[in-house]
């Protein structure tokens, strides 16, 4: 046992890294036949592959990252923030809401969905 913990406090030492989020892409606008809703946006999150497994990742956060041309708070880069709000359809599709619309070159882009804040 103490071998065992020497090892693993060892691994946690050399600065392993945790990724505290998964990817998803975003497909489309959330849309009728002759209408677009720009305020929801359709994400596919990866691994869901069914509606009984999207609950988990309600209320979780989104970001979408890209890069701009001008450096603001010492970086090109800038987050769009929003959150899943419900499942969309029976594959494992999501609705999200952003604190802004995204722009139409979203589309197809990645995601980052944080695996917080967590309900389990």
């Amino acid at each position: 046992l103490r071998a065992l913990l020497s090892r693993r406090t060892a691994t946690m030492v050399k600065g392993e890294r945790v990724r505290l989020y998964t990817t998803g892409t975003v497909t489309s606008f959330k849309r009728s036949m002759a209408h677009q809703i720009n305020h929801t946006v359709l994400v596919q999150l990866e691994g869901v592959t069914s509606k009984e497994e999207t609950p988990f990742y309600l209320g979780k956060k989104l970001a979408y990252i890209y890069k701009a041309k001008t450096l603001k708070h010492g970086t090109k880069y800038r987050a769009i923030w929003g959150k899943v709000i419900r499942a969309h359809g029976s594959g494992g599709t999501v609705r999200a809401k952003f604190a802004k619309n995204l722009p139409p070159k979203a589309l197809g882009g990645k995601l980052r969905c944080m695996l917080y804040p967590s309900s389990v």
